[in-house]
């Protein structure tokens, strides 16, 4: 239902604006094999990090949509202000407000947790995946997150857009593809987050398997296992993995690398510890 208005206005007025715009336009590839002009439904789905059913019933006018997945589709679908009125008015919805969200800080349990990591690699995963803290062992393993900004610290957008990145994980789609089910569930615990689908559009216009995995159902996440790195200084690197949720802030875990004591992989750890600690040795090996 939307509203006092025609049950299809809505979906009339939702099909005419995707007709204007270009995948061009919001950064997708053309094919140039389109028997309609302008964006396909799921083209729109997916970038509005809904499903493409969802999205068909609610151009049906079969449902009756929420402010946030409005206000989700009034930027995918680049409305001019008097536009974004008309379409909240349409489902007899109060126009959203705009709010910046607050910034995620990292919570003093995990901080502290993760502060004792001295041989272990860990990070502090937020929201929409993005890296909120790490220790200097996992940027000895995986990036220095300090050339990052602090903006563009996402573990999905580094796997996704870093070369460097993607050549260090051996495991690359395995690993990938959980990043794209992680962000799935994202979208389902939080509908309508303008942030994460502005992510999923930056996302599906950088990386052709993103937009294939995002707009596919195949699910496969994963909470521990083990990650296969080559490393620039110690060489091929296996290392076991896990997550733990921050009970006192849901939205953030605590990603560990761990290596058996005694092991090859557990030694190289222990080099980099030490290679991170001791900072002239580490330009004396860069200079090598």
């Amino acid at each position: 239902m939307t509203g006092d208005a025609h049950p299809n206005e809505l979906g009339e007025f939702l099909k005419a604006r995707r007709a204007e715009l270009t995948p061009r336009t919001v950064g997708l590839p053309d094919t140039g094999d389109r028997r309609v002009p302008g964006l396909r439904r799921e083209e729109v789905a997916l970038l509005a990090t809904i499903s493409t059913d969802y999205y068909t019933r609610l151009e049906q006018g079969r449902i009756r949509p929420s402010a946030s997945v409005l206000a989700t589709l009034a930027h995918v679908l680049h409305l001019s202000d008097h536009q974004r009125d008309h379409l909240f008015q349409l489902v007899g919805r109060p126009r959203a407000r705009h709010r910046r969200p607050a910034a995620q800080k990292t919570h003093p349990q995990l901080r502290r947790l993760l502060d004792d990591l001295t041989s272990s690699p860990g990070l502090v995963i937020g929201r929409r995946l993005d890296i909120l803290a790490w220790n200097p062992l996992a940027a000895a393993v995986l990036t220095d997150f300090d050339k990052v900004p602090a903006k563009r610290r996402n573990y999905a957008r580094l796997m996704f857009t870093d070369p460097a990145f993607r050549e260090l994980c051996l495991d690359w789609r395995t690993n990938a593809r959980a990043c794209v089910t992680q962000l799935r569930l994202e979208a389902a615990r939080y509908p309508g987050d303008p942030g994460l689908a502005a992510l999923v559009g930056e996302l599906s216009v950088a990386d052709a398997d993103f937009r294939q995995w995002w707009a596919g159902r195949q699910m496969n996440g994963l909470r521990a296992g083990t990650k296969r790195l080559r490393h620039p200084v110690v060489g091929d690197l296996t290392l076991d993995w896990d997550s733990l949720t921050c009970t006192a802030a849901p939205t953030q875990k605590l990603l560990i690398a761990t290596a058996e004591p005694g092991t090859p992989p557990h030694d190289q750890l222990l080099l980099l510890a030490s290679w991170t600690a001791d900072p002239e040795q580490r330009a004396e090996d860069a200079a090598a």
